[in-house]
């Protein structure tokens, strides 16, 4: 049983990438994507159910963090691949896509969603290498859907840079291994490198630190290399920008929870706490300065997803069953809130035929449901109650005064409210003052359905954060996430 419920969360997604490769796009295989996902979700609480396991073929465990991050994807592609039939449809009434592309969606976005799975199964560091390098090569043509010059643009610069990131993270596992070899570890295997992390040569260790957090904070959108991700996520069609910033930057921000363990064991806590306090704050710095003059909504809110990625760095850094606590529940939140609001904008966006703000005004009376959930997307990105990013971020902000790092977190929160009232007075614009004359914008009922559960899911996290900060504190216990 515990097999099959390892092998569920990459099995469903890849079967119904080769129903939609087989039977094309249709009525029918549309929704392949959304029952996959719902497969996916049912096996990871399973997974969070019956408990840690052994390794399965020496390449996949599922520990209580793998279980949890399975819940995340699961979730996110649920909501995503559910808005996905009737954006799709609007899609080829427009004219920007046709049927053989369409069956390439289908099939890439399952591929996909079973990368990102099978990233956070993998027990060893090269498995999780090839993982995260797989979704690169997938999202690339995702995020070309189009084939528009800006489209094709956007591929090609996240190709280069994350190329260059996971470069950086190979040189790094390699460093790692040859540390371990000298001792005598001949494994990537986590558990193994977190119980001989304490014999690893701590100058070579260093370095392979450094590159690990850089290539793989490359892929979770955090400065210094994170120039792709506004591109990429204002390019890809909706429903992939909502995965992509929703839940791969966490899956490769998982990557990183990771090498903190072995990290800390082998050089103190001290030297990785340093490292993503120095990313964190250079992420909400270039945050706060790029939002304050952006013109587009879809690069806005992917500009908001290096915020959130700087503060579940900056989480990361304060360490603690408390911060660890709230960086999942920030994961999951920020999952939720993002999907709401990367779905909402694909909306909008087909049915304006612009990305541009001042291309939005009144959108409050054109489209009351869409610009509610707008709204209440923007609310819960902002972290205001009763969202559960309010709760993840008092939590940040509680373990860094008690762990003493009131300095960091002073600063991180001003960024916080800049950034805050940068996407506050953008929000102003579109969604008040006079409705434009182009009428009533309507919305399919599976994009309604998928943004109410989304938003009400959010929602629902920060009312029960209390019990559920419990939950999390447990399961990184178990993980062994953090120390």
């Amino acid at each position: 049983m515990s097999t099959l419920l390892i092998l569920a969360p990459v099995g469903f997604p890849l079967l119904a990438a080769g129903g939609c490769a087989v039977f094309g796009w249709n009525r029918v295989t549309a929704w392949l994507g959304a029952a996959a996902a719902a497969g996916l979700l049912a096996a990871a609480i399973g997974l969070a159910v019956t408990g840690p396991g052994a390794a399965l073929w020496g390449l996949l465990r599922a520990d209580a963090l793998s279980a949890y991050m399975l819940i995340v994807i699961g979730v996110v592609a649920l909501l995503a691949m559910s808005a996905s039939p009737a954006y799709l449809a609007a899609e080829l009434a427009a004219g920007h896509t046709w049927p053989r592309a369409m069956r390439r969606y289908g099939v890439l976005t399952q591929a996909f969603v079973a990368a990102m799975a099978l990233a956070v199964l993998s027990s060893s560091l090269g498995m999780l290498w090839v993982a995260v390098e797989a979704t690169t090569i997938v999202t690339a043509f995702l995020v070309g859907h189009r084939h528009t010059r800006e489209a094709t643009e956007a591929a090609w610069k996240y190709v280069v840079i994350c190329s260059v990131g996971i470069a950086l993270a190979l040189l790094g596992i390699v460093l790692v291994h040859y540390a371990a070899a000298h001792v005598g570890v001949a494994s990537l295997d986590w558990t193994t490198l977190s119980q001989h992390a304490g014999r690893l040569d701590p100058g070579v260790m260093r370095i392979a630190v450094v590159l690990l957090v850089l290539g793989f904070g490359t892929k979770a959108g955090l400065a210094p290399l994170h120039a792709w991700l506004p591109d990429a996520h204002s390019q890809a069609p909706a429903p992939v920008s909502a995965l992509m910033s929703g839940v791969l930057l966490s899956v490769a921000f998982y990557a990183i929870l990771r090498v903190k363990v072995i990290a800390d064991a082998a050089l103190g806590t001290g030297f990785t706490r340093l490292l993503l306090v120095i990313v964190a704050l250079a992420s909400l710095v270039v945050t706060a300065l790029l939002l304050l003059a952006q013109r587009d909504y879809k690069r806005l809110l992917a500009y908001s997803s290096i915020e959130h990625m700087g503060l579940i760095a900056l989480g990361t850094a304060i360490g603690g069953t408390l911060a660890l606590a709230a960086v999942l529940l920030h994961i999951l939140g920020h999952g939720l809130g993002k999907s709401v609001l990367f779905l909402s904008a694909g909306h909008l966006h087909q049915a304006v035929g612009s990305s541009r703000i001042h291309a939005v005004r009144g959108l409050a009376a054109r489209a009351p449901l869409l610009a509610g959930a707008f709204a209440l997307g923007l609310l819960a990105l902002l972290g205001l109650p009763p969202f559960s990013l309010f709760a993840s971020e008092l939590g940040i902000a509680r373990a860094g005064f008690s762990a003493g790092l009131g300095w960091v977190i002073a600063p991180a929160f001003v960024l916080v409210l800049v950034i805050a009232a940068a996407l506050g007075r953008h929000a102003r614009d579109m969604l008040l003052g006079p409705a434009s004359p182009a009428g009533a914008i309507p919305m399919p009922r599976s994009v309604a359905a998928a943004l109410i559960a989304g938003l009400a899911a959010c929602a629902v996290l920060g009312v029960t954060a209390g019990p559920l900060n419990t939950l999390l504190r447990t399961a990184a216990a178990i993980a062994g996430a953090l120390p």
